[in-house]
């Protein structure tokens, strides 16, 4: 344990890989603390995308209150810091209405930002970023990342060329802000202060189980209508150019749409990513400060029973 922790009672975060079932039991821990939710996803801010993003349902939202999901349109893309910044507002307010704040989600990045900070000129340039992207499908992935080796070889080895997100972003911040990105990392610290002290618990499940749970809940996004939904988010214009829709599927179906992917195909290779995004949010958050993990196979009924006992040690 963590000797360090300032006095004040901390605020719980429940995090964990996409499709472990979050969602439940965040609103089964806030029902029994008089909770309020807030939503921890980079993806689910956003109007629009609840069936690709898979947002709490209609139902899920009236069990308790949620903030952060399906509020901001797909065009108007945040930062981390903003991002913390919203959050840090919403535990204020519902602490000072006497109420629990959760924080549930799977966003490593955005964790990261509200747990310890993230450097001040983290701010996204979308002119920059528009020319990056254009370069990106110009000069393909080797280029860029031929560039940031020259830039910043320490970070350089961190990034695959297939990750198109990363790579640009890299660019991005040497760009808007003339130092490399390993020095704006290495130096984090000292750029951001520690915005809440939480106390976290992460969900885990044996991988081939959870593989299953991703198989099976985008076999459901996809007949409950997810194609539909992205056909009315393109409305005319290039889909890929917004951030929301470089998500996991949005991709994928657009390709589908464009008639260069199969519906078999599609299936799979939305199946195959996800479970790979799965495993790189447990490596992020393993290597977070946990306190408490919880395989959810094990007595599944008390989970919820589990977190508020182990929180309310704390």
């Amino acid at each position: 344990m963590d000797s360090n922790r300032p006095n004040p009672k901390p605020i719980l975060a429940i995090v964990g890989p996409t499709a472990i079932g979050k969602t439940t039991v965040a609103i089964d821990v806030a029902k029994r603390v008089n909770g309020e939710i807030i939503g921890l996803d980079s993806r689910q801010i956003y109007r629009g995308m609840a069936i690709g993003t898979a947002q709490p349902t209609i139902e899920e939202l009236a069990a308790v209150p949620h903030h952060l999901i399906g509020v901001k349109d797909p065009d108007s893309p945040i930062s981390a810091g903003k991002y913390a910044k919203l959050v840090l507002n919403l535990v204020k307010d519902i602490s000072e209405r006497g109420k629990e704040p959760i924080i549930c989600g799977g966003a490593g990045l955005y964790y990261r930002a509200i747990s310890k900070g993230i450097f001040s000129e983290s701010e996204t340039d979308l002119d920059v970023r528009e020319k990056l992207i254009q370069e990106y499908e110009e000069i393909g992935p080797e280029g860029l990342l031929n560039r940031l080796q020259e830039l910043d070889p320490e970070y350089a080895v961190k990034v695959h060329p297939n990750n198109r997100k990363r790579l640009i972003r890299a660019l991005e911040i040497y760009t808007v802000t003339g130092k490399p990105p390993s020095e704006h990392f290495n130096r984090q610290e000292k750029f951001g202060t520690p915005t809440l002290s939480l106390f976290t618990v992460l969900l885990t499940i044996d991988r081939k189980e959870l593989d299953k749970r991703i198989a099976k809940r985008t076999a459901k996004m996809l007949d409950n209508g997810w194609v539909e939904e992205i056909k009315s988010l393109r409305k005319g214009n290039d889909p890929i150019a917004t951030h929301p829709m470089e998500s996991i599927g949005y991709r994928e179906i657009a390709a589908f749409l464009d008639g260069r992917l199969n519906k078999v195909d599609l299936e799979a290779e939305i199946i195959l990513r996800t479970c790979q995004y799965a495993r790189r949010q447990l490596q992020w958050f393993r290597q977070e400060y946990i306190d408490l993990t919880i395989d959810i196979e094990i007595e599944p009924d008390k989970v919820a029973d589990h977190i508020v006992t182990g929180f309310n040690k704390h």
